[in-house]
């Protein structure tokens, strides 16, 4: 008797259940808290809705997000049309970077900070490239190509005369050198006896410059800049090895990134800080 009963009131239970569940499938949705949230009935179970999101908006409530730009012109034209009074820049020169909170906080109420623009400076392929051989010795065939390859950045001597040199090089690639000298004008005069059949024998003088003047463009959209290259080689009694070595390229990267702050600092109504945003 005790089984039955409880078995009963079991069953009565579970109807109820049922009754209830096919309520809650059947009912309308519900508008709480004056239009932001539905609450909605499904097979599922009672699913709420919130509809304050900016996705259920015409707009979005604030503008947020990073946008990356690579030359002062487009930092200042995304400046111009979104900073305000209260914007923060800041100049990273061990990055490279130029950063704008463009929301930043107020003197008396923060704001969220996420509007942000920054300036990525590039390296432009002829500062990659000739940053690439600083320092190395190369074949004389490999060193003559490289200047031909580079005669628009070859300022003094001019490119003229560097290409007739380059072409010297390359006259003289089969010969033996045996000696350096250095001449009152600042040049170097290489002496060399010929190696190939015809010319066995034959001596010779290759007269270089000691130093060349080049000017690069550090970065993609920024101005150019001269660099001193002084002349290395070596002889070892056999065939000659010539390269270069830059005069100090890192501060001229520096100065040419300091150049870009400066500029973006003259140009806009907020100070450029010296340092990353949080």
């Amino acid at each position: 008797m005790t089984n039955y009963s409880s078995e009963l009131r079991s069953s009565a239970s579970g109807e109820a259940q049922t009754i209830v569940d096919t309520a809650l499938r059947s009912a309308e949705p519900r508008e709480l808290e004056l239009g932001k949230y539905y609450v909605v009935s499904t097979p599922n179970g009672v699913t709420d809705f919130d509809l304050t999101g900016d996705q259920y908006k015409d707009q979005p409530t604030r503008k947020k997000g990073t946008v990356t730009v690579r030359d002062t012109p487009s930092f200042l034209a995304y400046f111009g049309k979104h900073a305000d009074a209260n914007s923060e820049v800041y100049g990273d020169a061990e990055r490279l970077t130029v950063t704008a909170v463009l929301d930043a906080n107020t003197n008396t109420a923060p704001r969220w900070g996420s509007h942000r623009l920054s300036l990525q400076l590039r390296t432009t392929d002829a500062w990659k490239q000739w940053l690439d051989k600083d320092g190395k010795l190369m074949s004389q065939e490999q060193f003559a190509e490289f200047l031909e390859d580079h005669i628009p950045e070859l300022l003094e001597p001019d490119s003229a005369t560097m290409l007739e040199i380059a072409q010297s090089i390359q006259g003289v690639a089969k010969a033996e050198f045996q000696s350096g000298t250095r001449l009152a004008t600042g040049e170097r005069a290489l002496k060399y006896v010929e190696t190939i059949q015809a010319k066995a024998g034959q001596k010779g003088e290759l007269v270089i410059p000691e130093t060349f003047v080049i000017g690069l463009v550090p970065f993609e959209g920024s101005e150019g800049y001269r660099l001193t290259a002084r002349l290395r080689y070596r002889i070892n009694g056999g065939p000659l090895q010539l390269g270069y070595k830059l005069e100090r390229p890192e501060d001229t990267l520096r100065t040419a990134f300091q150049d870009v702050v400066t500029a973006i600092d003259e140009a806009i109504d907020v100070p450029v800080l010296n340092g990353t945003p949080s």
